[in-house]
């Protein structure tokens, strides 16, 4: 990736500086407490040093409401370990009810559109209050109780929403995968977690076809023991049944005689439980806390985001990605939340930003590669709708290159805030993101959060500035995970974030932390290239062949040779009408010893039909790796987890 230019693409306005919630946050410490900080970077580091005062004011500032008061802030029986430490202890709170705290009759609850009903409708809040109380008490009258896990196959509509809330709603615990994932995928997920009813929908819509999941519905109840009921929600066909569940429509008929009431459960009480990417084994169960995601929302969706009450906020999503987790979150800050279902490119491209218009969004979010794929599609939506509403655009799931910055302030809206962030299903926020006091600089994310002590570790395990280094965070969090579930002595999770650095956190990102503190990600360290002890991040050679016409994806990886050599070579998806030729060959060679440096450039090129995709959204290098490795393929990744799982078939005619 290229350095990004010293001129920045937006600078905030004096007015919307003043205006933010992070600026008011400031203020607030000034008059409160007394702490004055002279700008961000003064206040970022009294956020990692002073963990306890400053969750505490996090706490306060949003006003938290918790049903007994807490004795101490954290508790860190091991000042050398992360795992192990607990936070606001004795406190007891309810999610869900910091959510419907903001329910108001003068704006909707929810806004939803999908492939099968692409008309905006709305949810109001006293709509969405009756339905929760309705399921809740359907809940308790199925004997679901505080711990108890309610596990969703659901479509990203409200039905999904008003499982969550009323599973929160009474202490339970949430689950839950999209039903694009394959049965094997989903069932290697639940199984682990043993939950007690089941919310599944008789199938799903995407790219135009109905995709029925009655079997794969009949097969998950069988294969998971625990169940004591389903529940089954009539999407694609509202005649449809599965013999032995209750209809959703019937449940939300369930008196709640005294409405819609909240279990407060302790602070570090699971609120719902989410899957690391099965790529290695079977997905990890990474469960975390209710009152570690609450500060962690309020702070990442209010402070970094400037989500204010009364707007609206979309992130385009399913229900197995961490992300529509942390959309739900924006209701903590009293946003109006806007969900839609289907592909995001059917019936054209521009269906989402149709939905930034007509829904009049505020607040806009998706993947890095969606954004891409309409700078490749040659998309203007700034010809097309109208987005005078829209404030920020967010970005997650891929590094976003540079050249994706700049069609969004080229090709969407020029006085946007753009917001690219990074974090993950670990933490279900990010590490790093916007900031509605800095400037937005090519390709580069922001700041660092607050409360988030994150640092660039070089070989020696020293933090750099300016250099490529191993990401890592040096302090705890509270919406870090509380367990792995199953997980004897926490095994598990000390392997996957703490075997490199005893108690420090190792993330798996090579970064870059900027002159100015921004943070610019080169990819998975697995995935990172290592030529002649040069660390090269794979996102610097996606950046630049995939800006060439004739180039529509790419893939790269690094296989160590024996006796000490270095194979590198780059795969390219081509453009309709293009072929790999020598000129072809020797062009993209060219661009990147150009565009970088002599070890930039691959050893062979090779022409593939598609690359290899999880379902979030990230390219599979490592598993590609383990295939030319000589692995097979149902032992390099577990295909239920990848979103093309054909494409991975072609790399074995390149094993020799």
């Amino acid at each position: 990736m290229s350095r990004p230019t010293l001129t920045p693409l937006y600078t905030p306005t004096r007015n919307a500086i003043g205006q933010s919630l992070l600026k008011r946050y400031m203020d607030w410490l000034f008059v409160k407490k007394g702490l004055y900080f002279r700008d961000y970077d003064d206040l970022w580091d009294w956020s990692v040093t002073d963990l306890e005062d400053f969750w505490e004011s996090i706490w306060q500032f949003f006003d938290v409401q918790s049903h007994t008061p807490y004795h101490q802030v954290i508790f860190r029986p091991n000042r050398e370990d992360m795992i192990g430490v607990s936070w606001f202890s004795e406190a007891t709170l309810n999610y869900a009810e910091h959510i419907f705290r903001h329910r108001s009759p003068q704006r909707p609850a929810i806004l939803f559109s999908s492939e099968r009903q692409p008309a905006v409708t709305s949810l109001s809040w006293e709509t969405l209050e009756r339905q929760v109380a309705a399921m809740a008490a359907f809940l308790r009258q199925q004997r679901v109780g505080v711990g108890d896990r309610v596990v969703a196959v659901l479509p990203n509509g409200p039905e999904a929403i008003i499982a969550f809330l009323a599973t929160n709603a009474i202490g339970a615990v949430w689950s839950s995968c999209s039903p694009d994932f394959g049965t094997s995928g989903v069932i290697d997920r639940f199984q682990q977690i043993e939950p007690k009813l089941l919310i599944a929908a008789d199938g799903y819509s995407y790219n135009g076809k109905a995709i029925d999941k009655t079997e794969s519905i009949r097969e998950l109840r069988a294969q998971l023991p625990t169940l004591q009921h389903v529940i089954w929600v009539p999407y694609l066909d509202q005649e449809s049944e599965l013999r032995g569940t209750t209809n959703w429509h019937d449940a939300l008929e369930t008196p709640a005689p005294d409405g819609l009431t909240f279990e407060p459960v302790p602070f570090d009480h699971p609120i719902w439980i989410l899957y690391s990417s099965g790529t290695t084994g079977k997905p990890k169960a990474i469960t975390h806390s209710v009152g570690g995601c609450l500060l962690e929302h309020m702070k990442a969706l209010g402070l970094h985001q400037d989500v204010r009450m009364g707007e609206r906020y979309f992130w385009y999503s399913t229900t197995g990605w961490m992300m529509w987790n942390y959309a739900v979150g924006s209701m903590l800050v009293g946003a109006t939340l806007v969900l839609y279902d289907g592909a995001p490119g059917y019936p054209n491209q521009n269906i989402l930003w149709k939905l930034a218009d007509t829904a009049r969004i505020n607040h806009f979010g998706g993947g890095a590669a969606y954004y891409l794929a309409c700078l490749r599609a040659g998309l203007r939506p700034i010809d097309t709708v109208n987005l005078s509403h829209l404030r920020t655009i967010g970005s997650t799931g891929s590094p976003l290159p540079p050249e994706g910055f700049r069609w969004i302030y080229e090709s969407v809206k020029p006085t946007v805030w753009l917001i690219s962030l990074s974090g993950g299903t670990d933490v279900c926020s990010g590490f790093v993101g916007g900031n509605p006091l800095l400037p937005v600089y090519e390709g580069e994310i922001q700041s660092r959060l607050l409360g988030c002590k994150v640092e660039a570790f070089d070989e020696n395990a020293q933090p750099v500035r300016g250099a490529l280094g191993e990401m890592v965070i040096l302090e705890p969090m509270p919406s870090m995970p509380i367990y792995f579930w199953n997980d004897r002595h926490n095994e598990q999770y000390r392997k996957s974030y703490f075997d490199v650095y005893p108690g420090i956190w190792r993330h798996g990102d090579y970064i870059r932390i900027t002159e100015r503190n921004g943070v610019i990600i080169y990819g998975r360290s697995d995935a990172t290239l290592n030529r002649d002890g040069i660390r090269i991040g794979t996102s610097e050679i996606y950046s630049a062949v995939e800006s060439l016409p004739e180039v529509a994806d790419s893939l790269i990886v690094g296989l160590e040779q024996p006796g000490g050599k270095y194979f590198m070579p780059l795969f390219v998806v081509l453009r309709d009408g293009f072929s790999l030729t020598d000129d072809l060959i020797a062009h993209i060679k060219q661009s990147l010893r150009n565009q970088f440096s002599p070890r930039h450039v691959p050893d062979a090129i090779y022409a593939i039909t598609d690359v290899p995709y999880t379902i979030s959204g990230k390219k599979l290098e490592t598993p590609v790796k383990k295939i030319l490795s000589g692995m097979d393929t149902s032992l390099a990744t577990s295909k239920d987890t990848v979103r093309n799982p054909a494409s991975l078939e072609q790399f074995m005619r390149f094993t020799k």
